[in-house]
């Protein structure tokens, strides 16, 4: 019989037919490499559209520099806020599975969409003159279709991208030890392949914008995508799935709503006589009892037992809550504060999609003396190729290394990899603002106002993208660790997500920034920090400004990262 309870998971988890998963037949690296392939053509498909649309903007929908940038920042803010819905049928009633599944298919529709918005004449805009030159002219019609296209790719990411890695992780059996080990090198892989995904997009699919035409350029996303699909049905049988729990919104309200109604009941000064099932597992399906912990005590009182509770009879939630439940409430208030400290960072990481192409764009994007010319928003893919050279050196050369000395078994706190990810990105900002510095220098001493390429090397602007995917390897992913192994076990899609909204706040921060800064700065009639001809700008002002925000960001995250408690598991499921 003990042989028998061990060949099966203890983390909860079913197979594909519903029945108890079996170790030898599912999940572990059998399961990753479906999850991985969908997640790499998932995100060539995301940033082979996304890495240059500040140019389609711009030039082809006829657009200024800084109403391109901020619709750029404003759509990628919206594909990082969409998780939070995917996230909640995933959590409540759909499971993880069949959420990337239909958000799938909701993707491809929008990527074909959007192929035949930019190759079908009549839906395309009306272009004259020679290619990267050419003068555009374009109807409300046009642009409305393709911003229908672009938001329907928008809510196809948002069931994707909070169930994808949490889903990976789920394969590895919290309650194995062994399994256990390998969760974290999960999350590193699992970067990993988004950024070989994001390597082919920015140098290939760029390229294929700039000189094939954009109906290539998005079509070949489209077909990546619908690749990603076919792999990730492929594992079906393979796969490891966690129930449902039913809605984490509600469980959270009842806990709230209790708590208020009990506010005058003192809390016993012994923590057992706290309201929990006898049984050994939690009445949330899917989810694990979660230990009682002594911060936010108000919330306790949800689970103290009053006459008028009648628990002989059935328990009513809105009235007495169990502590795993109460438990799972303040494991979503403590990160709050550290996740509020990912917006700036993430401002930091949008400057790439778009004022660090607008700064590219006024270099020299010449290959040496030949005639080949570098897409501006190709440069990022020195960020890819960043975190493509870190990752495997963190998890095969920093986590042993640094295992000795801390005795962590995964060498670094992820609260540790986060804060080293965000003293680098200060150092991004910084590389960015010294590199206009001393072109607009250059341009001043040599009165390069109106050249369309100062004779400058878009090179220099190599470091602070590599410095940016530096920051990434330890943030990112430190923070998708974090949120994933920090989450009650019936809510990790919801904050993964979390996790992931900080994206979007941090677009929509950068977009907020531009339209103060631009308003300010453009004042009795000056031309302004972000003109369209940076030559005459000062965007170096606004990358200090960044510069500046990162350095008060990190001094909070130290603050709040001494004051966080992890959570404690009790018990196993069945």
């Amino acid at each position: 019989m003990g042989e028998e309870e061990d060949i099966y998971t203890k983390d909860g988890t079913l197979d594909y037919k519903g029945n108890p998963a079996d170790k030898t037949k599912t999940g572990t690296w059998k399961a990753c490499p479906f999850i991985l392939g969908n997640e790499c053509c998932e995100r060539l498909a995301y940033y082979g559209m996304s890495t240059n649309l500040v140019r389609y903007f711009k030039h082809q929908l006829d657009q200024s520099s800084s109403t391109a940038s901020k619709n750029v920042l404003d759509w990628s803010g919206t594909c990082y806020i969409t998780p939070l819905i995917g996230a909640f049928l995933a959590d409540a009633y759909l499971g993880r599975y069949w959420t990337i599944a239909i958000f799938s298919i909701i993707y491809v529709i929008g990527m074909t969409f959007l192929t035949v918005t930019a190759s079908v004449s009549g839906l395309k805009p009306v272009c004259h003159g020679p290619r990267g030159e050419e003068t555009c002219q374009v109807t409300d019609a046009q642009s409305a279709t393709f911003f229908v296209a672009l938001y329907l790719i928008a809510l196809g990411t948002g069931g994707i991208k909070p169930c994808v890695s949490s889903y990976g992780a789920d394969q590895f059996d919290d309650a194995d030890e062994a399994e256990k080990k390998h969760k974290s090198s999960f999350f590193n892989w699992f970067y990993f392949s988004i950024n070989i995904g994001a390597l082919i997009a920015s140098s290939v699919l760029v390229w294929v914008q700039d000189n094939e035409g954009w109906g290539w350029g998005f079509g070949i996303p489209a077909v990546a995508m619908a690749i990603a699909v076919v792999s990730f049905f492929s594992g079906t049988r393979l796969f490891r799935n966690q129930k449902p729990g039913g809605s984490p919104l509600t469980r959270i309200c009842q806990v709230v709503v209790a708590s208020i109604r009990k506010h005058k009941v003192e809390l016993p000064a012994d923590e057992s006589l706290l309201y929990e099932t006898a049984d050994a597992e939690s009445n949330i399906t899917g989810s694990r009892k979660l230990d009682h912990t002594k911060d936010f005590s108000f919330f306790d009182k949800a689970a103290v037992e009053i006459q008028s509770d009648n628990i002989k009879e059935s328990v009513n939630p809105w009235r007495l809550c169990t502590v795993t439940q109460v438990e799972e409430l303040k494991a979503i208030v403590r990160l709050l504060p550290i996740w509020a400290t990912g917006i700036i960072f993430s401002a930091v990481y949008s400057q790439m999609s778009s004022l660090f192409v607008l700064q590219g764009e006024r270099m020299d994007t010449h290959v040496g003396n030949s005639s080949f010319k570098i897409p501006p928003a190709s440069l990022s893919i020195f960020d890819t190729l960043s975190v493509i050279f870190w990752v495997p050196i963190y998890d095969r050369f920093i986590v042993p290394v640094t295992r000795k000395f801390t005795g962590h078994k995964n060498g670094l706190t992820q609260l540790q990899r986060m804060g080293i990810g965000l003293f680098i990105s200060i150092l991004s900002m910084i590389a960015a603002a010294v590199l206009e510095l001393i072109r607009l220098r250059m341009v001043r001493e040599h009165n390069y106002y109106d050249l369309p390429e100062m004779p400058m090397s878009i090179m220099w602007q190599v470091p602070q993208y590599f410095l940016i995917g530096c920051a990434e390897v330890f943030t990112f992913i430190g923070q998708l660790e974090f949120f994933y192994e920090q989450a009650p076990d019936a809510m990790r899609s919801l904050c993964s997500a979390l996790s992931l909204t900080t994206v979007a706040l941090g677009n929509y921060l950068s977009s907020l920034l531009v339209t103060i800064v631009t308003s300010i700065s453009t004042k009795n009639g000056n031309l302004g920090w972000i003109p369209d001809n940076l030559n005459r700008g000062h965007l170096h002002y606004f990358f200090w400004l960044l510069t500046v925000l990162s350095v008060l960001n990190m001094g909070a995250f130290l603050l709040v990262s001494k004051w966080y408690t992890y959570k404690r598991l009790v018990g196993s499921l069945r």
